[in-house]
């Protein structure tokens, strides 16, 4: 009886760690709010101007959140502006980062961020945390800085089952800002 109940106890400890250690809803970015936050970067750049790059740097600001991160860069003069979880890119070429399948990540977003409502790019990149690569889609907008061109901004989901057509559809939905104000 007394080794029934060990095992039992240590089945219940077990499935309590494997409960805590996957990823709930609440601790995963979605396209939604990806879009919502990603347009309120843009906002925010508009209305501070390049004094706000240095906001998009920190690690544990505001524009890090669940598992994603906004991340700025200049498509024109192929450099990253502010990046909180890779400090090593800012400053740096990107026009010639490529993932794994040798996607150039940057001349995709460049394309897709000077989309009428910006866009989704799909690609490689280590999750944080996760020590792996994963698959990353990108949401990328323009965003108009006082005295800058080619100023863009992106933050991205890890998914490896959502279908880019099914964002696609996401930011059909949210094409109204009225209905999807910004976070």
């Amino acid at each position: 009886m007394k080794f029934a109940k060990t095992v039992g106890l240590m089945a219940l400890l077990a499935c309590g760690v494997a409960h805590a250690a996957a990823p709930t809803e609440a601790d995963v970015a979605n396209a939604e709010e990806t879009v919502s936050k990603v347009r309120a970067a843009a906002r925010f750049l508009h209305d501070k101007g390049s004094s706000a790059y240095a906001d998009f740097n920190q690690k544990d600001g505001k524009w890090v959140w669940k598992d994603s991160y906004v991340f700025v860069y200049d498509c024109r003069k192929d450099r990253m502006i502010a990046h909180p979880m890779r400090p090593d890119l800012v400053g740096k070429p990107i026009l010639q980062i490529t993932d794994n399948a040798g996607k150039y990540i940057f001349k995709e977003l460049c394309k897709a961020g000077n989309e009428s409502r910006g866009g989704w790019v799909e690609y490689s990149w280590p999750k944080p945390g996760a020590g792996r690569l994963s698959r990353k889609i990108s949401y990328a907008t323009t965003a108009d800085v006082s005295f800058a061109t080619g100023i863009q901004v992106s933050a991205g989901i890890y998914d490896e089952g959502i279908p880019l057509p099914e964002l696609a559809k996401v930011l059909e939905r949210m094409s109204d800002p009225s209905k999807y104000p910004a976070m």
